[in-house]
């Protein structure tokens, strides 16, 4: 791809950056709104209901500078108008350029009504890591569909609630996912059409369809404020929440990811995470296809594959989780590497431990930043790129970003210096809302537009934010969203357990990770090694407890309530140095 380039180092990168960062330009045009609305706020009415709440339609009469349409589906405009021929994603032995991605999504998007599918329906992409997911995203907007972002980890019983939930009516899949993929087609049942990408699965053949397509003429205009992508999240209750997200919080947090980082077209940026994940979308490969740079899309993460590419490719930045670059530093011949084109690393969606952010700065030389971001509010929240950093903070908050800390369950009560409180947010990157949730939407996301992240945070007297946890019981597993809810469910489907608990411990890689406190029916045996197979058998690896414990009964507070604090501090006993590596 791009030649490598800043080989003079860190200071002369963030010069070059700095006179360019500003050519990421805003939009030339707006689009009235056109056709009906999406099936989906006809239904559940769940944008209106934020936008009622929040005050939007005063909102939504300012300019909005970062549209370059109504409609996502055409982010690649811009790209398009420069450079054409331009190498736009690589994944694998495959290359497309901006004109090709552009027509192969304008195929799919004309494949869509002969399947069945109409503006307003769901499509679902469970492709993986794979260029197609790019091109399907596209046309699925340019057709005026919602998109919804399938993480293919999560078990047959989940996946197939999320495609019911949604009310999918295609769904594009990797052959090779199997029975899940089986489950998800099961669990819809408006489900129109199939097509799989390989052998393996009753499916129409994706890329044989694609060929025969004739490609969409004009994009369908879109209400800017109408649904454009489907993001499922964890549920404290066990099930997942289906995160709305409008086609004007995709251009919004598209554009402000490429400026709070100063990325261009001369970027050449690294896919090592799961596309489905906000990490890799929101880092790294919508704001590339908005500043007409390079995306290289690794099918998973694996130290020694991205070492490869970045060296080969050319790669400017990447952005991963504090457990993938402790993996890449402890690849004992990452010095065999050619890394000099790298000049920005993101590091977030878990917290950073200050020994590892320097280990990272030691090693790479080159800007290094921790960001803090959530689905419902934007992926970069926190921490701009520019301006001094402070080793174990979060940074300031990005441009047209406002946010709060409260008291806990006081929000009209805001902490001064040094209290911790959960942290509230204010940006055109938040979300219309939970999807047939609307009592859940009332109470994350408030009158005047502020939303409730859910996460404890403390501001020193220059206003850097520190995070300090969770207001509920979600353990973050490198990066990955796990409550105990999900992992207690699982283990309680095994024929020989009664009860379970489950709560956090540390993790030298993952930072943390589940534990259970289990109690057997009588009579009943399983050891430690059955309880863990169950589980990876039976949920995504990522959230099985890498601990059993077999105790007599589980501990209660003075309201017969599970007491996870007593099981927390027994679990610390019975880990005093935490979790090792290998579990």
């Amino acid at each position: 791809m791009a030649e490598p380039r800043h080989r003079g180092g860190p200071a002369r990168a963030w010069r070059d950056h700095l006179h360019r960062a500003w050519r990421v330009l805003p939009g030339r045009r707006q689009h009235e709104a056109g056709g009906r609305l999406p099936h989906h706020r006809e239904r559940v009415r769940g944008a209106d209901h934020v936008r009622a709440r929040a005050g939007a339609d005063a909102v939504s009469e300012r300019p909005r500078p970062w549209l370059r349409g109504g409609n996502f589906g055409e982010v690649c405009t811009e790209a398009l108008r420069i450079d054409p021929d331009r190498r736009a994603i690589v994944a694998g032995d495959r290359e497309l350029s901006f004109a090709q991605l552009e027509e192969r999504a304008r195929r799919f998007a004309g494949l869509l009504p002969a399947l069945g599918v109409s503006p307003g329906d769901t499509v679902a992409l469970a492709t993986g890591n794979d260029w197609r997911f790019v091109e399907s995203l596209l046309g699925t907007l340019m057709a005026g569909a919602v998109a919804l972002l399938v993480n293919i980890k999560l078990s047959r019983e989940t996946l197939a609630y999320i495609s019911g939930h949604s009310d999918a009516k295609l769904i594009v899949a990797d052959a090779s996912l199997g029975d899940r993929i089986t489950a998800m087609a099961g669990g819809s049942p408006g489900l129109k059409a199939m097509l799989a990408i390989g052998d393996g699965l009753k499916a129409i053949d994706y890329d044989a369809a694609l060929a025969s397509a004739s490609p969409l003429g004009e994009v369908r205009p879109s209400d800017p404020d109408g649904l454009a992508l489907l993001m499922y999240t964890s549920g404290s209750t066990g099930r997942p929440k289906g995160c709305m997200l409008s086609h004007s919080n995709t251009w919004w947090q598209a554009r402000s990811s490429a400026r709070c980082m100063l990325l261009d077209h001369g970027d050449t940026g690294l896919v090592m995470g799961p596309l489905y994940h906000a990490n890799a979308l929101w880092a790294i490969l919508l704001p590339m296809l908005f500043v007409g740079g390079g995306v290289v899309i690794l099918p998973q993460f694996e130290r020694r594959s991205v070492l490869e590419a970045i060296q080969r490719h050319g790669v400017t930045y990447t952005s991963g989780t504090p457990s993938m670059y402790s993996l890449l530093l402890a690849d004992p011949d990452a010095d065999r590497f050619d890394l000099s084109s790298i000049n920005l690393l993101q590091c977030g969606s878990a917290p950073v431990p200050d020994e590892l952010m320097s280990r990272i700065k030691a090693r790479f030389r080159c800007d290094v930043v921790e960001t803090y971001g959530l689905t419902e509010a934007g992926a970069n929240v926190l921490s701009p790129r520019w301006g001094i950093k402070k080793l174990g903070s979060t940074g300031l908050p990005v441009p047209d970003v406002e946010i709060k800390i409260t008291v806990p369950d006081q929000p009209d009560r805001e902490c001064g210096p040094g209290e911790v409180g959960e942290l509230w947010s204010r940006s055109p990157a938040n979300a219309l809302g939970y999807l047939h949730e609307p009592g859940l939407t009332a109470e994350r996301f408030w009158p005047g537009g502020w939303m409730r992240t859910g996460d404890l945070m403390r501001r020193d007297e220059q206003g850097y934010c520190y995070f300090c946890g969770r207001t509920d019981d979600m353990i973050s597993v490198g990066g990955e969203n796990v409550y105990p809810k999900e992992v207690e469910t699982v283990v309680l489907s095994h024929p020989a357990v009664a009860d379970v608990a489950v709560v956090p411990a540390l993790h030298p890689v993952k930072g943390s990770a589940p534990v259970a406190f289990v109690v057997l029916k009588a009579g009943a045996r399983a050891t430690e090694d059955e309880i863990k197979q169950h589980c990876l058998a039976n949920g995504p690896a990522y959230a099985h407890p890498r601990r059993v414990f077999f105790v007599a009964s589980l501990p209660l507070s003075s309201t017969n309530k599970l007491d996870r604090g007593a099981l927390k501090g027994r679990a610390a006993e019975l880990l005093p140095h935490g979790l090792e590596a290998k579990r």
